[in-house]
This record gives structure tokens, C-alpha cells and sequence, in this order.
């Protein structure tokens, strides 16, 4: 034992040792602090391997320094600092405290732990089939996989080599069969925090926190040791994500909203949270980001019957109208032409700051075949096709994706075989002759290849204006001598 506890608490009698002091625990003492009693003492003094506690009673209490400290072997407490402790040993000399049993302990000792709730430490083993191997006091306890933990355990090798604090829950067999559990610890302790929580926090406040588990609705947050917030996956920014690791990963540090607090059926308290309401709202700048006539690449976030929302920047979706897909293709279903995930070039049509609407269209930033088509086309050109389908007015072939012309009826009257275009099905390929252009109006007239009259595309060109003047064949020196005359008159 230090000289700390022997100046303190001997007043200059023999030495005890901590393990006697264990074995005597139940010896002494007049006052009402117990074996097993969670107090709240204040720190009287910080020693170097101990410090003392005023348990409120007639005799002061001791703990071990080496249990206060944090992760960097700072001391988590000062002299004044109230600290929350359970007294494992008791006797006229003074009050053994403790943040769990520890060390060696005979049977007696364990039963008095599981008879007055006394966490017990404990240092997993290892595991087993349905849980753990945990020695608490030198025995092999087990711990079942639900009660390490009070959230789901997907991978319980990571708690393999820990040390922490437990209840007994089963103790028989003159201890050959013990059972514990931490999480009935861990959800006191939530409870506790739950309160504390409460007392000092409400709806709208901000909290900090570090994401511990992510889940296919959202990712939880741990605000304090012990509690929990959810952050539904809607409420994690402004961008569409399908599932939280898109946007958050374990052990991320967030700041976050409370939007609702309530109770249970169980009694524990549910947070809600909002990382979104914390975050830049992405159309206070879309004015200066974006502009009508901007051709951009955004993922396809939506689909719906009348066309699909892309989405051109986080938080930021535009509407492509079914019209606006494909000017190569007849688009009845968006769902038949994209799919929710996949990149996409649009062009900006319009942008409506006030209804926060953005119209986008796919088939103008892949540019319109219809352009060129006056270019590319002449009449009489001969020209070969796929065959799309055959109405009663004609036959309509596709050219290219996107631009289609139609065969009259009346022009393969003119055909050497009319009758072979009777035995052309959807997906064949026809041979033909170019006869009109008109690219503003989207047209193209065709004839056959083998007309009559080479000649017959004529008939489907602009006519021209007739180079004969008027005035009788006069010429245009007549026709000015006539207008010199009338004005004689």
C-alpha cells in the first residue's frame, strides 16, 4: 500500500493491503455507505497513485489515480471535481472505490456484485458460438453476442482484447457458470445521459457529435458517450444520396440540428437530427454558377412519367421533359431510355429562381441532326434506309437516328416493281432516291430508285419562279414602256 493511504487513513498504524481490505469489506464502519452504492463524492486531494474522495460519510474514500485517467494518461479530475464511483471495500480505516470490481476475487465477492448490481471488469477472450469468452476476477465468464454491446454486433472479433465493465446477470455452480452483460450497463448509462440531455437541451439546438454506425435510413450519431442520434438519410445534405456512405463514414466528426426528441415504447430516448439544415443551400448560388444555354453533365436522380430529374450540382435538380430526350429516338417511357444513376449531358433551357425550377433537355446538348440535314441531303440524291413502318399514306425509312423521310403511296406507283415494297418489313433496307428537303419543318420526301422517270424527284423540288417576264413578251423594255404610257394617262 502507498504512504498516500497509510498517512491518510493510518495514522501511523500497521499496513493493510488493498486485498485485505477487499476480504474486510464488510467489516467496520458505522455510517450508512454500503458495499455495492454508487456515490458522489468530491475530490479532497490528487495524489500520485491515488486520490481521496469525501464520500459524505465519516470515513473518506480512496481510489486508484491509474482509474481517472483518459486515453493520453491525463488525469480526468481535480481537487473540487465530483466524481461517480461504487465502493468495493470498506473497513475502520476507510472506503475502497472503485469505477468497477477488479483484480482478483474470491466467490463471495462476485455474489456480492450480482446481488448489489457491482459492475465487475472484464476483458473479452475471445470469441465463442452465441458470444464471447470474458475473464472477470480471474474466471471465464460468457457473455452473450446481444448483451456486448447495445447496438447490433456485425463483426464481434472487434471486441476481442477490450476491457470493460460488466453486470452479472447468472451466477452458479459455485461460480463455474457465470454469465454478464454490458449492455445492461451501457443503457443505464444512456439513461443517465438521456437525462442530462434533457435537462439542458432542446429542439433546434446544435450539437456535435461522431458518426458510430451507418444503416440503409440514415447514419447515427453519438452526441454524448451513451446516446445517440439518428440522421435520417434525407437530412444529410442537400444531395440525392441512395445510401449514407455516399454522403458520411464511421468516425466522421458532423455538426448537426435537433429536429425531434421523444420517448419510446421502451422508455429511451429517440433524437432526431439534420445535417442538412446546417449546410449552404446550394440555390443561393445558382445564379452565379449556371446560365440558360450552359451544357453540363448531371446524374439521373429520378424518374418519372413525364421525364426525369437531373440532378447538375448537390441539391440542385432540373427537370428533363420527355420531349426534350432524343432526337434520335421515340421516347414513350423515360424509364425505356435512362436509369436512376447514370450520367447524362444536359443543356440548360430555362432557370426559375423563385419556383427553384430548372428546365433541362438531353437532346439539344447532343445537338439536332435536323441542322445539317439541308447539307447533307440533295434531291435526286440516291440514298439507302431502314424501314420503320408502312401506314396507308406511305412508307417512313429512317435515314440516320433522328431523321426520318416518307415514301408516298403515289410515288411508288411510279416504281418499275411497286409491288416488291409490299414485302419490306420494320428493319429492312430500301434503296432511294432523295426528292424534296425541308429541314425547318423536320421533312423529308422520298421516291423509289427505280422510277419510271428518272426524272421524278423533280416533281418533289421547289419550283422555281418562271424567268419569262410579264408585259406580252415584251420584255422588260416593254413592260416599262406600258408603265410611261399609264402614267400619261
Amino acid at each position: 500500500m502507498s504512504e498516500e493511504f497509510k498517512n491518510r487513513n493510518n495514522d501511523g498504524g500497521g499496513e493493510e493491503s488493498f486485498a485485505e481490505l477487499f476480504e474486510q469489506y464488510s467489516e467496520g464502519g458505522t455510517d450508512n455507505v454500503n458495499v455495492g452504492d454508487k456515490i458522489a463524492g468530491t475530490v479532497i486531494s490528487v495524489g500520485d497513485t491515488l486520490v481521496f474522495v469525501d464520500t459524505g460519510s465519516k470515513l473518506d474514500g480512496v481510489v486508484e489515480r491509474e482509474e481517472l485517467l483518459d486515453d493520453e494518461g491525463n488525469c480526468t479530475v481535480a481537487e473540487g471535481d465530483t466524481v461517480e464511483l461504487y465502493v468495493v471495500g470498506k473497513d475502520s480505516s476507510g472506503i475502497k472505490l472503485s469505477r468497477a470490481l477488479t483484480g482478483i476475487g474470491g466467490l463471495k465477492m462476485l455474489e456480492e456484485a450480482k446481488e448489489r448490481n457491482l459492475p465487475v471488469e472484464g476483458k473479452v477472450a475471445g470469441t465463442c458460438k452465441g458470444g464471447f469468452n470474458v475473464m472477470v476476477l480471474q474466471r471465464r465468464a460468457f457473455c452473450p453476442i446481444s448483451q456486448i454491446d447495445n447496438k447490433f454486433v456485425e463483426d464481434g472479433e472487434q471486441y476481442v482484447g477490450e476491457t470493460f465493465q460488466f453486470l452479472i446477470t447468472k451466477l452458479e455452480q459455485n461460480g463455474r457458470n457465470i454469465v454478464v452483460s454490458r449492455r445492461s450497463l451501457l443503457e443505464i448509462e444512456a439513461a443517465e445521459a438521456a437525462e442530462a440531455f434533457l435537462s439542458e437541451t432542446k429542439v433546434g439546438d446544435d450539437v456535435e457529435g461522431v458518426i458510430t454506425r451507418l444503416a440503409p435510413y440514415g447514419a447515427f450519431v453519438e452526441i454524448k458517450p451513451g446516446l445517440d442520434g439518428l440522421v435520417h438519410v434525407s437530412e444529410l445534405g442537400y444531395a440525392r444520396v441512395q445510401h449514407p456512405e455516399e454522403a458520411v463514414s464511421p468516425g466522421q466528426h458532423v455538426k448537426a440540428r435537433i429536429l425531434k426528441m421523444a420517448e419510446d415504447k421502451g422508455g429511451r430516448l429517440k433524437i432526431s437530427l439534420s445535417m442538412k439544415q446546417l449546410a449552404q443551400d446550394p440555390w443561393d448560388e445558382i445564379a452565379s454558377t449556371f446560365a440558360e444555354g450552359d451544357k453540363v453533365t448531371g446524374k439521373v436522380v429520378r424518374l418519372a412519367d413525364f421525364g426525369a430529374f437531373v440532378e447538375i450540382a448537390p441539391g440542385v435538380d432540373g427537370l428533363v421533359h420527355v420531349s426534350e430526350m432524343s432526337y434520335t429516338k421515340r421516347v414513350n417511357k423515360p424509364s425505356d431510355f435512362l436509369s436512376e444513376g447514370q450520367q447524362v449531358p444536359v443543356k440548360i433551357k430555362s432557370i426559375d429562381l423563385d419556383k427553384r425550377r430548372i428546365s433541362l433537355s438531353i437532346k439539344d446538348a447532343e445537338g439536332d441532326p435536323w441542322l445539317d440535314a439541308a447539307d447533307k441531303y440533295k434531291p435526286g440524291q440516291t440514298v439507302t434506309g431502314t424501314m420503320e413502318k408502312m401506314e396507308q399514306f406511305g412508307m417512313f425509312v429512317q435515314l440516320e437516328p433522328g431523321i426520318t423521310g416518307l415514301l408516298p403511296k403515289s410515288a411508288i406507283a411510279r416504281s418499275e416493281k411497286p409491288a416488291e415494297f409490299d414485302k419490306f418489313k420494320p428493319g429492312d433496307e430500301v434503296s432511294l432516291k432523295i426528292g424534296q428537303v425541308r429541314a425547318v419543318e423536320r421533312k423529308i420526301s422520298l421516291v423509289p430508285a427505280d422510277a419510271r422517270d428518272a426524272e421524278d424527284w423533280k416533281e418533289f423540288a421547289p419550283k422555281k419562279a418562271s424567268s419569262a417576264p410579264s408585259g406580252g413578251g415584251m420584255g422588260l423594255l416593254g413592260q416599262k414602256l406600258q408603265e410611261a404610257l399609264k402614267n400619261k394617262k
